[in-house]
């Protein structure tokens, strides 16, 4: 019974630890609850509120242009602009939300991440930036990219991979089943969403520790 108590609690502290290390909140965003509401300043200096798109389906994208597993949906194949696009005109909003903090290598300054959404012919509505990573860590967001979906009811309706095969081989984008297609899909359509939660791959987000 001892060695049983001893494993629990050290289970306990390693799941505390993990939370810790990424820094998130036990109150992290849950699909089926309010999304929560944030201000974000975007690539030119507006500032960009969540609220203020209620009665639009929004899709929230964590990315990272130094992450490999974005330059697959972005430079290797075009299917992150091409999804934005396909989304734009069904009225659907698009915010790309970069979280890494201002020391990483990884880190673009605001005009330099607007300059390589423009390289890519990105298509979203706001690229916002993050370098403190509130935002993010009240998502739960963990990988680059990690994608949300908002219903119009301001509810989250999907949090997860942007698809089936998490590789970073641009070839198996064709393969996979896009699970932010599928999800704005049911939710303009009033359906409920048939996958509303998947495990996110990618790299990690580089958080300020």
């Amino acid at each position: 019974m001892m060695i049983r108590r001893t494993a629990l609690a050290a289970a306990s502290a390693l799941i505390a630890l993990s939370t810790a290390a990424f820094g998130l909140s036990a109150h992290a965003a849950a699909v089926g609850q309010a999304a929560p509401d944030f201000t974000l300043t975007d690539v030119a200096g507006k500032a960009v509120k969540l609220s203020d798109f209620k009665g639009k389906t929004v899709v929230l994208e964590w990315t990272n242009p130094g992450c490999p597993f974005v330059r697959k949906h972005y430079q290797q194949s075009g299917n992150m602009p091409k999804l934005q696009k396909e989304l734009a005109d069904k009225n659907v909003v698009w915010l790309a939300i970069n979280s890494t903090e201002t020391g990483h290598g990884d880190y673009l300054a605001p005009a330099k991440m607007g300059d390589w959404m423009k390289e890519q012919k990105a298509a979203a509505t706001a690229t916002l930036m993050d370098a403190d990573g509130k935002v993010g860590k009240a998502y739960n967001a963990k990988t680059t990219p990690h994608m949300y979906v908002v219903d119009p009811a301001g509810k989250l309706a999907y949090a997860g991979a942007i698809d089936s095969i998490p590789s970073a081989k641009a070839d198996d984008i064709a393969r996979a089943n896009n699970f932010v297609r599928t999800a704005v899909g049911e939710v303009l359509g009033g359906k409920a969403v048939s996958t509303p939660t998947s495990a996110p791959y990618g790299c990690s987000v580089k958080y300020k520790s």
